[in-house]
C-alpha cells in the first residue's frame, strides 16, 4: 500500500482519483490548491510515496508546488496532470522536478500503470535485470545507492528522483562516453532528441550539487562542450 497525495481542485476528479486509489490499495489524501498542497507536503510527519499534480491550480499553480517540494528537499515522485496538449508546459513540468506527465482526459488504465511505475522506482534498477553495472558506485567519499535510489555523502543521505537516478545511471552505464543532450532526452524523459529545453542540464546541475566536492569546478560530471556530458570517476 502506498501514500498518495492527489493534488486537484475539480472536485470530481480529485474523487474520481480518490476512489479508483483506494480501490487499488492505496491510501489517499486530497489537497484542493497549491498552497494546500506544499503545506501538506513539508509539514506532514509522515512522508508519501507519490504526488499526483495538476498544474492550473488556484492560490498557487503545479509548476510552483513543484519547485517548492523540491527545493525543500522532497524528493517524492511526481506524476502532473494537465489539461493543456501543451509540449512547452510538459517540459517545464519536468525542468521544475516532475517525473512523469498525464495530459487530460487520459484513460484509468493508463493512469494505474503510470502510478504503479513510479512506485516501484526503487526496485527499478534490480528490474532491469543489468549485471554490467553494480548497485554501488564511488565518487571519491560519496557513495552512489543505485537500487535505493539514493546518494550518500560524508554529511548527509540525500534521496533521488526517478528521473534524477534515470540520469545518473544512464551516464554511470556509459562511463567515459560523451552522451549528447538528445540521447540523454530519448533514454531518460522519452522525449524527441531535437526537442527544445534545457531539462537534461537543470537535472546535471542537481546532480553535481550532490557528487562533487565544488559543483563549479565539476571533475565527474563533465560538460562536452557543443555536444553533452561526460562522466568520469
Amino acid at each position: 500500500m502506498a501514500r498518495i497525495l492527489v493534488v486537484e481542485d475539480e472536485a470530481h476528479i480529485a474523487e474520481g482519483l480518490q476512489f479508483n486509489l483506494e480501490a487499488e490499495g492505496h491510501q489517499v489524501e486530497l489537497a484542493t490548491d497549491g498552497r494546500r498542497a506544499v503545506e501538506v507536503l513539508t509539514g506532514s510527519d509522515e512522508s508519501f510515496d507519490l504526488v499526483l499534480l495538476d498544474l492550473m491550480l488556484p492560490e498557487m499553480n503545479g509548476f510552483e508546488v513543484a519547485r517548492r517540494t523540491r527545493a525543500a528537499g522532497i524528493y517524492v515522485p511526481i506524476l502532473i496532470l494537465t489539461a493543456k496538449d501543451d509540449s512547452a508546459d510538459l517540459i517545464r513540468g519536468l525542468e521544475e522536478g516532475a517525473d512523469d506527465y498525464l495530459t487530460k482526459p487520459f484513460r484509468l488504465d493508463e493512469l494505474l500503470a503510470r502510478v504503479k511505475g513510479l512506485l516501484r522506482r526503487r526496485r527499478w534498477t534490480q528490474a532491469r535485470g543489468d549485471k554490467d553495472v553494480p548497485r554501488e558506485v564511488s565518487f571519491g567519499d560519496v557513495c552512489v545507492h543505485l537500487d535505493r535510489f539514493e546518494i550518500t555523502t560524508p554529511k548527509e543521505t540525500v534521496r533521488l528522483t526517478t528521473r534524477e537516478m534515470a540520469l545518473l545511471r544512464a551516464l554511470i552505464e556509459r562511463e567515459g562516453e560523451a552522451v549528447t543532450r538528445g540521447e540523454l532526452l530519448e533514454e531518460v524523459w522519452g522525449l524527441r532528441a531535437d526537442t527544445k529545453t534545457r531539462v537534461v542540464d537543470s537535472f546535471v546541475v542537481r546532480l553535481r550539487r550532490y557528487i562533487e566536492a565544488d559543483p563549479s569546478r565539476p571533475r565527474h560530471i563533465v560538460s562536452v562542450r557543443g555536444h553533452g556530458y561526460r562522466l568520469v570517476r
